[in-house]
């Protein structure tokens, strides 16, 4: 997948689904991912895995390490079944943890689905790249970045060295 904008940021999209590897499902969440992403970056890598801890964590560093990528958004694989592993596989690759990103989905996601606390989404900081771990439904990839876009971009700008803090100033009628 490539994006036909020159952005701001490198964006990949890894894909976790045993049915989408094996082309038994087609993949509806990468597209709507790359069409959501647009505002921040350029989508310049994309891949469909098994639910596999392995081959999902070489794919993370592969995106990270070998691609330079800034910003890699998982899509699947977060929930409670057997095979959800995406979330370990978060965690065996980042340096920091990132955990106001998947909380705020989560708080969000509450709004229109109990269902939404059943997620167990990681995000997190590998060198200067941003993993963050989406639901594997086009619903829940739309709510999770909707939520998320509004800040995504000054949190990259951050983690690149290309802004500086967040604090603003207070007016006299903040408490």
């Amino acid at each position: 997948m490539e994006g036909k904008n020159k952005a701001r940021y490198r964006i990949a999209i890894l894909t976790v689904s045993d049915k989408a590897s094996r082309g038994e499902r087609e993949d509806l969440c990468a597209p709507l991912i790359q069409e959501m992403v647009g505002q921040v970056g350029e989508v310049v890598a994309y891949a469909i895995v098994p639910d596999e801890q392995e081959e999902i964590v070489a794919k993370l560093k592969e995106f990270c390490d070998d691609k330079g990528v800034d910003l890699v958004l998982t899509t699947g694989g977060t929930g409670f079944g057997p095979r959800d592993v995406t979330p370990e596989a978060t965690l065996a690759v980042i340096e920091r943890e990132a955990p106001g990103l998947p909380e705020a989905m989560r708080s969000y996601g509450l709004k229109s689905t109990p269902l939404a606390m059943l997620s167990r989404a990681r995000a997190g900081i590998r060198g200067k790249a941003l993993i963050i771990n989406l639901p594997g439904s086009p619903a829940g990839v739309k709510e999770g970045l909707s939520v998320l876009l509004p800040a995504l971009d000054h949190g990259l700008a951050i983690l690149k060295g290309q802004a500086g803090e967040c604090a603003r100033p207070r007016s006299q009628g903040d408490g």
